[in-house]
């Protein structure tokens, strides 16, 4: 009985110890696991720390960036202002500029027509001068033309004729002469320039 006893008692003890074993090699199984699923968090937690690291330098350059962006477009502003203000100080500028070569032409405009009026005054008298001159000419030649007459005449009268004249009873020698006379003196009066009546009549 007592052998039966330790042999039961030795199967029960390798049963026994056949069983801490198998809780051991689980239990080791379960702390790699552990240990495992802690280095994986380990790892998501660097990498988490990373990526938040990360994240806040984009952040802080996006912050930079966001900066720079507005004072560049608050100079971009000022400039645009400036050049708006430059803009309407030009075309005022301009439009004064304007207004002054618009006088000026208008006076320019105004001095050229008064220049032309005169000059067509001008250009009037001329051609009437010169139309007194061409009646002038056209006179000379008549007195030219009488003149030769007379000198014609006179060389035909000879002493004889000029006695008759002086004759008391040669009234009709004398009337002759006077006729004569009378035309030459009608021709030559004909042929006198009166530019005043020329300019009257022209």
């Amino acid at each position: 009985m007592t052998l039966g006893v330790l042999l039961a008692s030795g199967a029960s003890a390798e049963g026994m110890e056949e069983r801490l074993r198998t809780q051991l090699r689980s239990t080791t199984q379960q702390l790699q696991a552990l240990q495992s699923e802690q280095a994986q968090a380990s790892a998501a937690r660097v990498a988490a720390e990373n990526q938040a690291r990360q994240a806040q330098a984009q952040i802080k350059q996006l912050t930079a960036d966001l900066a720079k962006a507005r004072g560049v477009a608050e100079q971009l502003a000022g400039q645009q202002q400036n050049l708006h203000s430059q803009a309407q100080a030009q075309m005022a500028a301009s439009s004064e500029q304007i207004g002054k070569f618009k006088k000026a032409y208008d006076e320019l405009l105004v001095m050229a027509r008064a220049k032309e009026a005169e000059r067509a005054r001008l250009q009037a008298q001329l051609s009437e001068r010169d139309t007194q001159v061409q009646q002038c000419s056209v006179k000379n030649q008549q007195m030219y033309g009488v003149a030769k007459q007379i000198l014609a005449a006179y060389e035909k009268i000879d002493v004889a004729e000029v006695m008759k004249i002086r004759q008391p009873f040669a009234g009709g020698a004398r009337v002759k002469f006077e006729e004569l006379a009378q035309g030459f003196g009608d021709d030559l009066y004909k042929t006198q320039f009166d530019a005043p009546q020329a300019a009257s009549t022209h």
